[in-house]
């Protein structure tokens, strides 16, 4: 998110305010910023950086501020579902119908009191498993570097920053090389820009521009600085801009479509409850029972424990995540998790084990070179940006570490993304150095001459093919290949750049093998029975990653070099995108228009990475998953951290987050169809009846048992064929279900009236029957509906579901044959009556298992 500041007249003077400000902190003399922040170049004591967190909190921008536990109990009433209880409440209050308005505000009551107590709840596991995978930054404490907690960060600290870095607070540079910042969360561009130590602004045109200011929310791209933090928190410029936007929720599908579901009932609700109040004020001459049985209609149209199941499902299925060791940093992104049909990943680490070894260092003949590997080692050794895995191989080789000694570094060029190699200048025996290393092609763009057996050779158009076919073999072979180039320095100076990666000797080539992971074969087959495809999205060579991805048993559709994609339109990429499977040589835009591509059409598309490069695709994923080793710009991207980068832990994320959108569907379909049946029963029955077919009280009590019945859903089983399919929201599918489901129950209801009509059963037996038969077959037919097998033989309900919903059927027959019935209308019924309810029930639920084979067939039953 670009975060835009709203310009006004008072908004206009801060800014000027707060350019002049950091204007100041720019143009000081770092030694003026010592003495002002109390700090030097060696950083804060921890007693000192204590005390300051003790004075300035923590460095933690536009938190939202929490709210204390009764502001918090009060805005859960502000659900759409739960206002309509209470305006219905409080007219029937107004009506001086106390017994039903009590009634509807304790329904009020309870849903919301356990809403409220799972909500905080959740939060309270969802904190202490994000705090599992915080960001760290690197400081200067007690004069050493040490790792702290980013919101631990004081102004007067010390941070030392690399590639890959989140800028953790307000800076102000102290040293740097090469150093390129992405601002994109601040200014909306992409591009990197360049920051120096030195002051320099003198076309100053905003406070963005300072030039050796970085700004928290960007990240580091490349280079390595130092910088001393000048402000932290909400006093930040990202903070200060930040909290602008903080109360603004980005919806996820899962949001839209719970919001789409609410309003499609609260709609159904006003145009039904008007037809009722105004059939039986014209039919029964009585318009304020005519009312309050309108408004008691209503109250069962309103699925008011929808907000309390969806928060215990979330939260159930985030803790059950974490046991599988998949952290959910955002709730609301199980769903996508568990709808994703696309996964685009990097190779590295999760079709392979990882764990990258260095097989072999050769010259551009492919023979065994020790000099070669040393070159590399000392490359390797002497830069200070991110180390990646390639270089942990390198310098695995500990016993080169002693040589190192006779090496004095003067200077580096850190890699970046549109070189792709990174250099080292040393000097030894006062003679100076350049190493570079890098991707193949890369180097032998900037190499003018190759060496073998000792002796140097200048380059020419027929030694080209020569050369490069070492590479080609080695990548055949499986290996990732980088290149060494190396030259002579003979002009002296302070600092190099790349201007002098010219120019270079070709020296050889040193081969890597990240080898497959065990069982990786077979955890790609389970993701494709769970109706995931795969997408390699990787920086790596075309050989190397078909390679890898023919052993694990990865049907290739094609491949594509990024190099291909640069002059193509969106459209193109669209085609190209749905019709090939590896893509190499990716830049971090690529990958980015890759899943834009696919999501437009319709895809949940997921997207695993780790690195610098994979911020924006992680940002525009619909489920961004990164792990926990990950650098920082990745993990604060992410919805989904995984603690250990393996696909099997993707697979069970997946599974539980269909798990999660299963047993809230089941609620959906349940409440939607039944209520929906719920509202046409009456309409209809009130043309004929001269009576009203059951009273409101009697009504209520049929709604709040019911809704408790529906409670012990999150605990539920699912069956092992609903989860092998990505599961997206459907809101036409909840419409069909409930207008057939939904008439279904109105037909048994008119059964019943008829039944009781023909027996001339008198008014309080008439409402007693119809009471039981709505609650028993509303109750019973989760049962039916949870599933698409036959119930009870092919699948069975959690222990849990099945003790509640016989509870709540015999709590409904007790109430009715107790004093308590009487008060509410209810009468004792004769042994046969109890047999024709059992005898409709049975025929009902028979009804909606034959429906429902039918439904699946037609509609492919969720």
């Amino acid at each position: 998110m670009v975060i835009t500041p709203v310009i006004g007249k008072k908004n206009s003077q801060n800014q000027k305010a707060r350019l002049l400000e950091y204007k100041d902190y720019s143009d000081a003399p770092i030694e003026n910023l010592y003495e002002r922040f109390n700090t030097s170049i060696n950083g804060l004591s921890q007693e000192e950086a204590e005390e300051r967190l003790d004075t300035y909190g923590y460095n933690e921008p536009a938190r939202k501020k929490k709210k204390n536990v009764i502001l918090r109990f009060l805005f859960t009433f502000l659900n759409p579902l739960v206002i309509v209880l209470l305006i219905i409440a409080t007219t029937s209050l107004f009506l001086d119908n106390k017994i039903g308005a009590y009634l509807i505000y304790l329904m009020a009551f309870i849903s919301v009191t356990l809403t409220f107590f799972q909500e905080f709840k959740a939060d309270k596991e969802s904190a202490k498993l994000i705090e599992m995978v915080s960001s760290t930054a690197t400081v200067y404490r007690d004069n050493k570097l040490t790792e702290i907690k980013i919101k631990e960060i004081v102004p007067g600290d010390i941070i030392f920053l690399s590639a890959g870095d989140m800028i953790p607070a307000d800076l102000r540079l102290i040293t740097c090389k090469d150093l390129f910042i992405n601002q994109a969360s601040l200014t909306g561009e992409s591009f990197p820009q360049e920051k120096y130590p030195v002051s320099d602004n003198k076309n100053l045109k905003s406070i963005i521009d300072l030039n050796n200011i970085l700004f928290m929310g960007s990240s580091v791209l490349t280079g390595t600085a130092l910088a001393i933090v000048i402000q932290t928190g909400s006093k930040t410029q990202f903070g200060e801009l930040a909290q602008k936007i903080v109360k603004i929720r980005t919806e996820t599908s899962f949001d839209k479509g719970l919001r789409k579901y609410t309003w499609l009932m609260i709609r159904l609700m006003s145009i039904l409850v008007v037809v009722i109040f105004a059939i039986n004020a014209l039919t029964k001459n009585n318009i304020l029972e005519a009312l309050f049985f309108a408004l008691a209609v209503a109250i069962g149209m309103t699925p008011e424990m929808l907000p309390l199941l969806v928060a215990i499902n979330l939260s159930k299925g985030a803790i059950s995540m974490s046991r599988k060791k998949v952290i959910v940093k955002r709730l609301n992104s199980i769903q996508n998790f568990g709808a994703m049909n696309i996964l685009c990943t990097d190779k590295t680490g999760t079709l392979t084990i990882d764990k990258i070894v260095l097989e072999r260092h050769c010259d551009i003949k492919g023979e065994e070179d020790e000099e070669v590997l040393k070159f590399t080692y000392i490359n390797s050794y002497y830069q200070t940006g991110l180390k990646n895995l390639l270089d942990r191989a390198i310098l695995e080789h500990e016993e080169l570490e002693e040589e190192m000694l006779n090496y004095k570094k003067i200077d580096e060029m850190p890699f970046d993304f549109s070189r792709k190699i990174m250099s080292v200048v040393v000097e030894r025996d006062n003679k100076r150095l350049l190493i570079t290393k890098g991707r193949p092609e890369e180097i032998f763009k900037r190499c003018t001459k190759y060496e073998y057996d000792g002796n140097i050779y200048n380059i020419d158009e027929q030694i080209w093919p020569v050369l490069k076919t070492e590479v080609e073999k080695l990548n055949f072979e499986g290996f990732r290949t980088v290149a060494i180039g190396y030259k002579d320095i003979l002009t002296i100076k302070d600092v190099y750049s790349k201007e002098d990666e010219e120019g270079l000797i070709l020296k050889g080539y040193i081969a890597f093998l990240d080898p497959p992971k065990p069982g990786v074969r077979e955890t790609l087959k389970l993701l494709n029975e769970l109706g995931i495809e795969l997408k390699i999205l990787t920086g790596d060579n075309a050989l190397v990653t078909k390679n890898i991805c023919d052993y694990v048993g990865i049907k290739i559709k094609g491949s594509v070099n990024g190099d291909n994609l640069n002059d193509l339109s969106d459209d193109e990429i669209k085609k190209v995108a749905l019709e090939n499977t590896i893509f190499t040589r990716l830049t971090p835009i690529q990958k980015e228009k890759i899943i834009k591509a696919l999501q437009s059409e319709n895809n949940i598309v997921g997207f695993l990475g780790d690195g610098i490069n994979d911020a924006p695709a992680l940002k525009v994923a619909d489920v961004g998953i990164s792990v926990n080793n990950a650098v920082d710009i990745a993990k604060e991207t992410a919805d989904i951290i995984l603690l250990e980068k393996s696909l099997s832990a993707l697979e069970d994320g997946v599974i539980e987050g269909r798990r999660v959108f299963g047993n809230i569907v089941k609620y959906i379909k349940m409440g939607s169809s039944s209520n929906f049946g719920n509202m046409i029963s009456p309409t209809i029955a009130s043309i004929f009846l001269k009576f009203l077919p059951m009273l409101p009280i009697q009504i209520l009590l049929n709604n709040f048992l019911y809704d408790l019945s529906q409670i012990s859903i999150p605990t539920d089983n699912i069956d092992p064929d609903y989860i092998k399919k990505p599961k997206p929201w459907d809101i036409q599918f909840i419409k069909r279900f409930m207008f057939i489901f939904g008439p279904i129950s109105s037909v048994f209801d008119l059964i019943t009236f008829g039944v009781l009509i023909l027996m001339k059963a008198p008014q309080d037996v008439f409402h007693t029957v119809w009471f039981l038969e709505s609650l028993t077959t509303q109750t019973l037919v989760i049962h039916i509906i949870r599933t698409q097998k036959i119930p009870f033989i092919q699948s069975k309900p959690s222990r849990p579901l099945l003790i509640t919903s016989l509870l709540i059927v015999g709590a409904g027959y007790a109430i009715v044959y107790s004093s308590i019935g009487k008060h509410m209308g209810f009468t004792g019924l004769p042994g046969y009556y109890i047999g024709i309810i059992a005898g409709i029930v049975i025929c009902y639920l028979f009804t909606v298992q034959f429906a429902k084979k039918i439904f699946s067939i037609k509609y492919s039953y969720n």
